[in-house]
C-alpha cells in the first residue's frame, strides 16, 4: 500500500531526475502538494514527512483546513481563481496567491492585505497557450500589468504562473513550458525582480523543469485521486 510519505519520496526522485537530465541543482525547484478536496489528516502526514508549502484551489474549504490545522509552521498558496467577494480571505489567510490575472484583483488583494502579515506574494497567471478554458492574461498584456502590480505596497511580485492544456507528449510539453519561460525571462530583463515560475504538475513536471520551472504543483502523485467535494 503506498502512503503519502512514499508518494512525496517519489515525487522528490522524479524531481531530482528531471533536474539531473537537465542540469539544474535540485534545490531550484520547489514542491508545492496540492491538498485541494484532502482534509487536514492527509496535510499532517505531509508535513510529518516534510512537506511545508501547500497549494488549495478551493478558498473557503482551504480556510477552513487552516484553521485546524493553525499549529503547524506550514506556508499556504491559492492557485484556484480568485473572484472579488473572495479577495479578502485569500489576503488575511494566505502567503502566496498564484493566479492574479486581472489588476482589480490585485488592487483588491493589496488593500485587504492585513498590515501585521508580510506582503502577499503573487504571480501573474498567464495563458501562455490560448486554451479556451484557462485563466490568465495573455502573453502579450503580462508586462504591463506584472508592472502595475509590482507598485502595489501590500502585494510582493515573485513571478509568472501558467496552467497550459495538456499535451501528449514530452516535446510538445516542453514546448509550451518554454514560451512561459521566455516571457518570464523577458520581464525580468525589462526590470522586474521575479524569482518564481510556477508550472508543471503530475503528468508534466519533467517538462516543466526541463524548460525551468521553480516551482511544481503537484497533487495526484501525492494524495492519490481527487476525493469528492462535501
Amino acid at each position: 500500500m503506498t502512503t503519502i510519505p512514499s508518494n512525496l519520496q517519489a515525487v522528490h526522485d522524479r524531481i531530482a531526475a528531471a533536474c539531473a537530465r537537465a542540469q539544474r541543482q535540485v534545490n531550484e525547484v520547489t514542491l508545492l502538494a496540492v491538498s485541494k478536496t484532502f482534509g487536514p489528516a492527509a496535510v499532517r502526514e505531509a508535513h510529518a514527512a516534510g512537506q511545508r508549502a501547500f497549494g488549495e484551489n478551493y478558498i473557503q474549504e482551504a480556510v477552513d483546513k487552516m484553521a485546524q490545522l493553525a499549529d503547524l509552521p506550514l506556508e499556504w498558496h491559492c492557485i484556484g481563481p480568485i473572484q472579488s467577494n473572495k479577495t479578502r480571505l485569500v489576503a488575511e489567510h494566505f502567503d502566496w496567491a498564484h493566479t492574479v490575472d486581472r489588476l482589480k484583483i490585485a488592487q483588491r488583494l493589496s488593500e485587504q492585505r492585513p498590515a501585521g502579515r508580510p506582503p502577499l506574494s503573487v504571480c501573474i497567471q498567464v495563458n501562455v497557450d490560448g486554451g479556451a478554458t484557462k485563466s490568465g492574461v495573455a502573453p502579450g498584456d503580462a508586462l504591463a500589468l506584472a508592472r502595475d502590480v509590482a507598485q502595489l505596497p501590500r502585494l510582493r511580485l515573485r513571478g509568472l504562473m501558467t496552467i497550459p492544456e495538456p499535451a501528449d507528449t514530452f516535446a510538445a510539453q516542453q514546448a509550451v513550458h518554454a514560451r512561459a519561460a521566455r516571457l518570464f525571462h523577458e520581464l525580468q530583463a525589462a526590470g522586474l525582480p521575479l524569482d518564481t515560475l510556477s508550472m508543471g504538475m503530475t503528468a508534466d513536471l519533467e517538462a516543466a523543469v526541463a524548460a525551468g520551472s521553480t516551482l511544481v504543483r503537484v497533487g495526484t502523485a501525492i494524495f492519490g485521486g481527487r476525493a469528492p467535494r462535501a
